[in-house]
């Protein structure tokens, strides 16, 4: 389950930005939104968080931050040396250019709470921990930070890490993080911290995109189709079933011949799978139709189904930029209530998600307000993140009227466009 995020000097994300899932004292609703952790220093997280703000005011930079740190855990073992990074500080002052991109996530796993963090230049890794809450108190497994004076990472190790510290600690370039070496060496002790950015944090924005892979997978098993088809049909699509159809297609590749250097075109076959969508019309007659046939919120919603009954089931964390996209918005609210249900989700699966859809915010009993998150650009074009619980709402206020009213701020200044149209 994830804690908190932070974020400092990522793209519009100047300012330390924290994105905390831990529950406010707030009693309401804590039956079904809230998880219990059984953990003293964090005994609830909100199973839901949803983040608005307008167009470039930074939402999807705080999606793609946390994409980053994914992205450089997974994959900066196998860069090649000298590899120059694609994070981006803020550009937009001298000083924040120069400094480092810095990431920090908190999550629990097993009961227990990781506290794992690294900054980082284009160039190389400057600092890099990992805090570990078997007990109140933390055990720091290992600390690593680059010494300019001496030009070299200096490692700090604790009792809590096991294994061939030394051997990792030398085969760690300066440019690739000691947590995925040493996971690619064997490391038993840091193998659940790397597998939780492997499997349970999952993502979906621009840069990853929903997909029918995963789905499709889905619906060649029994139980998986039925499921599938029972969100579908809930959302009255008029879809009665879905067939997978696998067919094999004739396709040439190429094999390059190392020791002659000549290159030989080979005949072979390829897997194509085919959906098939079964409707029912009024007269009880079954029409089929084809994925290009299907609307585009039928589509999303296809999309997004293998992959959060696979996270329901697996306990796993959702992120989806722009959840909305195409979606009616009662579906929407159908999605979000799947993580609230006390019988959809029993393994404390998560969902985290952008939006322009106000209409959740009046949706009876859909959010708690330390579910409810803005992001706005300030003058000076850095973004800001904040929680609606900074407003102190009544628990009775309107809130789509109170934030479309800019009474939390986070909104287009519409009047200032109108006005440079004149």
């Amino acid at each position: 389950m994830l804690v908190e995020f932070r974020v400092k000097n990522f793209r519009s994300l100047r300012d330390e930005q924290v994105l905390s899932l831990v529950a406010s004292r707030d009693k309401t609703l804590g039956d079904t939104h809230t998880l219990s952790t059984d953990l003293v220093a964090v005994p609830n997280l909100v199973s839901s968080a949803v983040i608005y703000g307008p167009n470039a005011s930074g939402k999807s930079n705080l999606i793609k931050a946390l994409q980053s740190m994914r992205g450089m855990v997974l994959g900066s073992a196998g860069l090649p040396p000298g590899q120059i990074f694609a994070v981006q500080p803020f550009r937009l002052d001298a000083e924040s250019s120069k400094q480092p991109t810095e990431f920090e996530v908190t999550f629990i796993l097993d009961k227990v709470r990781y506290q794992y963090g690294f900054a980082m230049t284009q160039q190389r890794i400057v600092k890099e921990y990992l805090l570990v809450y078997k007990a109140f108190k933390p055990q720091r497994w290992f600390e690593r930070y680059f010494d300019e004076e001496s030009d070299k990472d200096v490692y700090k190790f604790g009792a809590g890490i096991k294994g061939q510290k030394n051997v990792w600690e030398r085969t760690t370039r300066p440019d690739a993080l000691f947590l995925s070496i040493a996971v690619q060496l064997n490391s038993e002790s840091l193998r659940a911290v790397f597998d939780w950015f492997a499997h349970d944090l999952v993502i979906f924005n621009e840069a990853s995109p929903l997909g029918p892979q995963f789905t499709l997978q889905m619906l060649k098993e029994e139980d998986g189709r039925r499921r599938v088809c029972d969100i579908l049909n809930a959302a009255d699509t008029s879809i009665a079933d879905i067939e997978v159809v696998t067919q094999k297609v004739p396709a040439q590749t190429w094999h390059l011949d190392v020791k002659t250097g000549k290159t030989e075109a080979r005949k072979g076959e390829l897997e194509q799978n085919q959906l098939k969508f079964s409707h029912l019309t009024d007269s009880g007659e079954v029409v089929v139709f084809e994925l290009y046939d299907e609307s585009g919120g039928t589509r999303n919603l296809l999309f997004l189904a293998g992959p959060v009954l696979d996270i329901l089931g697996k306990g796993r964390t959702l992120i989806v930029d722009e959840l909305d996209n195409s979606l009616h918005t009662h579906l929407v609210q159908a999605l979000v209530r799947l993580f609230h249900g006390t019988k959809t989700n029993t393994r404390g699966a998560q969902l985290i998600f952008t939006t322009h859809d106000t209409a959740l915010l009046k949706a009876y009993g859909l959010l708690r307000r330390d579910q409810i998150w803005f992001v706005e650009k300030k003058a000076d074009q850095s973004s800001s993140l904040y929680s609606l619980l900074e407003f102190s709402p009544r628990k009775d206020e309107d809130l789509e009227k109170g934030y479309l009213q800019g009474r939390y701020g986070a909104i287009p200044m519409i009047d200032d466009l109108i006005e440079a149209l004149h």
